[in-house]
């Protein structure tokens, strides 16, 4: 799977402290360049009274890359930042590492492993995962099918987005683009030939290492 599919899941603030120095990591998941700057001058802005909010950023397949010491010695922080997004194959990523200094010197190896360990933390709580085409399909159906069909479905991968319990069920659905003819024949088979479902829309979704769907 080529690297511009990785991303993380969600926007998370994660901190750990190292010799009273606190290290604080913002990472979120954007679109562009403009997204990146605009998220970073937003913590920048939180956070004006830090000594340095390094950061750094990965967006169009991998192409625009960009980082910032922010007055830490060269080298020191921004790039082991970005070095740890492309070791981890991300994209459409930013992050600010912010630091509250507590008074003692880290060194220019334990400025690198601190600005590496935050960046990392960051990436495991906004759990990191691939883009996979998706689409989500509507099932109409009576209630004394709803049983039958919700034990079906809870052996798929998919997502259940919404349940309407009207004169009749309607289900929205999301599954892998991948997945979504095999759930139609077997659904079809379930109502004796009958289509009950309505092909709605298609987009990007994510799935973990295991190929599971995660929340669109």
């Amino acid at each position: 799977m080529s690297k511009d599919n990785y991303t993380i899941l969600k926007q998370v603030e994660v901190s750990f402290e190292e010799k009273k120095s606190v290290f604080i990591c913002n990472i979120k998941r954007i679109s562009d360049e403009k997204e990146a700057m605009d998220f970073i001058g937003e913590i920048k802005s939180k956070y004006k009274d830090a000594r340095h909010n390094v950061y750094a950023y990965i967006t169009n397949n991998g192409i625009s890359m960009r980082y910032s010491d922010d007055g830490e010695p060269q080298g020191t922080a921004g790039p082991p930042v970005l070095e740890v997004l492309r070791r981890e194959n991300l994209n459409d990523v930013a992050v600010v590492v912010t630091r509250y200094f507590g008074g003692i010197l880290l060194g220019a190896g334990g400025l690198v492993r601190a600005y590496s360990a935050s960046c990392k933390q960051g990436i495991d709580a906004g759990v990191k995962v691939r883009r996979e085409e998706g689409c989500s399909f509507e099932i109409n159906l009576d209630y004394d099918m709803y049983g039958k069909m919700t034990n079906y479905l809870q052996k798929k991968n998919i997502l259940i987005k919404n349940t309407e319990f009207l004169e009749s069920i309607k289900m929205e659905i999301i599954c892998l683009k991948s997945d979504f003819e095999d759930i139609k024949c077997d659904i079809m088979e379930m109502m004796n030939g009958k289509n009950i479902i309505e092909l709605r829309e298609e987009f990007l979704c994510f799935v973990d290492d295991e190929g599971m769907l995660m929340e669109v």
